[in-house]
This record gives structure tokens, C-alpha cells and sequence, in this order.
């Protein structure tokens, strides 16, 4: 989730008297606070974590996240941010133990491409899959192996793998066959993960969908998020894994002003909200009420005092 909280909004909210004691940290002396204490890498962006980690002037759950994780361990820490648009556990992250699916389900694929593009061969309908997880892992991989590069005050001091944050869901949501895999496919993710990272025991964080809030989620919906909460149950991954809901972070304020009329309120819009329903309306409040409470769930995993 790259997170779509514009910086505007984040910066009206911290002003005002219901909701400055929540972002007040975020500022000092009207100026938006740098850490140095906490790293940031997120494709070409990197270094010290402050706003704008998001999608571009936007921030997203990470900036909790690194200011709560920040705060309780002693040592530095790096995010090493890796997101995009429209992928999916299904196809793009499906890591190597899932294997492809079904034969029958590929020659599916294939004839659907064929009627775009009559060339298309199995061999295009494959290589997306898994694409996006070894993108992932090639850009922990080359930003580990540069620390002094990228971040100059690195002193040669050695890293630790503390932990992984899993927060995506809606286009395995849309698709009933991704749905009806997830749980298995999460739990493949997890292992795979561990051992290509090399740390068996890892600390895994997997946020849950939470868009539309704790009242409103459609029969659709909730299945998928009885997917995720299957695989986080599964006995292996009791005390190393933990399951985050992100419905009670819904910004019931900001869909207030989204059912009026967004688009016919703009001022009023701009004042809660940033953007669309499957984004969680691009709320500040709701993408740094979500990070904390990732950041959280990691400790608690770590065990790891500060």
C-alpha cells in the first residue's frame, strides 16, 4: 500500500484542535520532523523518514510505523518500502513454493490474451507471476548490499532483519479463484520470504483489509478477510505472525463528506479526505492510526527490548 494521504491534508489537520494531539510529533516549529534515527528507502526516494514516503506528496502507514519502531529500539532503523498498484498475491507475489496454477486455469489465461493479441504464447501467461516477488527481494538484496552508499552515516555496523509488513488485498479480493487461494498462498508468501531472506524467524505483520469499516463490509469482502485471518491462524505461525485490523481505523467522517458528494463539497472534502473508498479515502488519520498499530504488532512479535 504506497498510501494516499495528501501532504495537505495531513498538514490542515495537524493545526486544528480535534485532531493536533494525534499528528503534533509529525512537527516542530511548523516544520515537518526528519529522523536520523530512522531510514527510509522507497524505490528512488531514501533518507531520513519524514512525510512524503507515500505516493508522491502523500504519506501512507509507513511514517507511524517507522516512528513508533523508531522509538523503541535503541539502534537505527531502515524501511526498505517496496509497493505498487493493481498486483496481487495471486499472480504478482505468488512465491516460488505456491508453484503456477493449474494448467487448465493457463490455457484459460491464454485464449483470454489470444483474443488481444494473437501472438501471445503460455510462456507470456506465466511470466508475470511471481514477477513482483522477486522485484521484492532483488531490491532488499541491492539495498542492504549499498548501506554506505545510500545512507552515508551508515557506519559498517551490521543489520538485523527485524521484521515484514504485508498490507494488500483489494485485487485478490475482486477475483473469487485468488480469493478461495489466499490463505494458502499467504502462508507459501511467509515461507518463502523466511528462507529467501534467510531469517526463519522472522517477525510477519499481515494488515488487513479494512476498507468500507467494521459495519459495511460486503459478503465479497469479508471472505477475503476471513482468507487472511485463516492464514495467520494456521498453527505454524502462532506467536511469529500477527494479524492487524485496519477496519476499526476507518475514517467514518471522511465517508461522510465522500457519500455527500465529494466531488460537489471540495473544500470540505480536502479537510478529511484525499482520495478514493479502496484507498481508505486517503484519510491521514486512518494510514497513521494503521502504522502505529503495525508498528506495535511488530514489537510485540520481536520481543526485542529497546
Amino acid at each position: 500500500m504506497e498510501g494516499k494521504a495528501k501532504l495537505e491534508l495531513l498538514d490542515y489537520q495537524v493545526k486544528q484542535p480535534a485532531t493536533r494531539d494525534l499528528f503534533k510529533h509529525l512537527q516542530k516549529d511548523g516544520a515537518w520532523v526528519e529522523r536520523d534515527d530512522v531510514w527510509i528507502k522507497f524505490w528512488d526516494r531514501k533518507g531520513n523518514l519524514t512525510v512524503g514516503y507515500g505516493s508522491p506528496k502523500c504519506i501512507g502507514p509507513e511514517l507511524e510505523f517507522g516512528n513508533v519502531v523508531g522509538d523503541h529500539y535503541g539502534e537505527q532503523v531502515l524501511l526498505i518500502k517496496v509497493a505498487w498498484g493493481g498486483r496481487s498475491l495471486y499472480r504478482d507475489f505468488r512465491s516460488p513454493s505456491a508453484g503456477l496454477p493449474a494448467p487448465e486455469v493457463l490455457e484459460k489465461m491464454l485464449a483470454s490474451q489470444k483474443a488481444k493479441k494473437p501472438a501471445a504464447t503460455l510462456d507470456d501467461v506465466k511470466a508475470p507471476f511471481g514477477a513482483s516477488y522477486r522485484a521484492m527481494l532483488e531490491e532488499v538484496a541491492s539495498t542492504l548490499a549499498n548501506l554506505k552508499t545510500l545512507f552515508p552515516p551508515y557506519e559498517g555496523q551490521g543489520c538485523e532483519l527485524a521484521g515484514f509488513v504485508w498490507f494488500q488485498g483489494w485485487n485478490d479480493m475482486i477475483d473469487d479463484a485468488a480469493t478461495a487461494e489466499y490463505a494458502a498462498n499467504m502462508a507459501h508468501f511467509i515461507r518463502d520470504v523466511r528462507k529467501d531472506l534467510k531469517a526463519p524467524n522472522l517477525p510477519f505483520v499481515i494488515g488487513q483489509m479494512g476498507v468500507d469499516g467494521t459495519r459495511n463490509a460486503s459478503a465479497k469482502m469479508q471472505k477475503f478477510k476471513d482468507a487472511q485471518a485463516a492464514a495467520a491462524a494456521m498453527p505454524e505461525f502462532k506467536g511469529n505472525v500477527a494479524l492487524v485490523k485496519t477496519d476499526v481505523f476507518w475514517d467514518l467522517e471522511a465517508e461522510a463528506v465522500f457519500k455527500k458528494g465529494w466531488r460537489q463539497n471540495p473544500e470540505e472534502w480536502k479537510t478529511v479526505g484525499s482520495d478514493y473508498p479502496f484507498h481508505y479515502l486517503g484519510s491521514a488519520k486512518t494510514f497513521c492510526r494503521i502504522g502505529k498499530a503495525f508498528g506495535e504488532a511488530m514489537i510485540g512479535l520481536s520481543g526485542k527490548k529497546t
